[in-house]
């Protein structure tokens, strides 16, 4: 985990606009406990991991979504659909992912 802030604290200081994306729930199996991180960069590229496969891949998407916008997200990531041969990451269980710009932005509601 101290790679991952040590990344943060590097692309913060560059002016990378980012998003970091937490594991905040979990339900049934899923790859990652509450607490996983994962940074997603502009250009795609992500540092740590919420699970892999396309649940994973939903939240780099969400992500860009986040750092293009500025406003935070929460994405359910479903892995309980039935397992066939084609199935990607299938491990029974729900988790929320919230996601969030970094650096976190300013807001009004003081």
């Amino acid at each position: 985990m101290d790679d991952f802030y040590t990344v943060l604290a590097e692309l913060e200081r560059e002016g990378v606009p980012l998003a970091v994306a937490t594991v905040v729930c979990v339900r049934g199996s899923v790859p990652r406990e509450v607490g996983a991180k994962m940074v997603i960069h502009p250009y795609g590229q992500h540092v740590g991991t919420v699970g892999g496969g396309c649940g994973e891949a939903d939240v780099i998407r969400a992500g860009m979504d986040v750092i293009h916008t500025g406003r935070p997200r929460l994405v359910q990531i479903d892995l309980t659909e039935d397992v066939t041969l084609q199935s990607l990451g299938v491990c029974g269980g729900i988790m929320d992912v919230f996601i969030e710009p970094w650096p976190p932005q300013e807001t009004d509601d003081a």
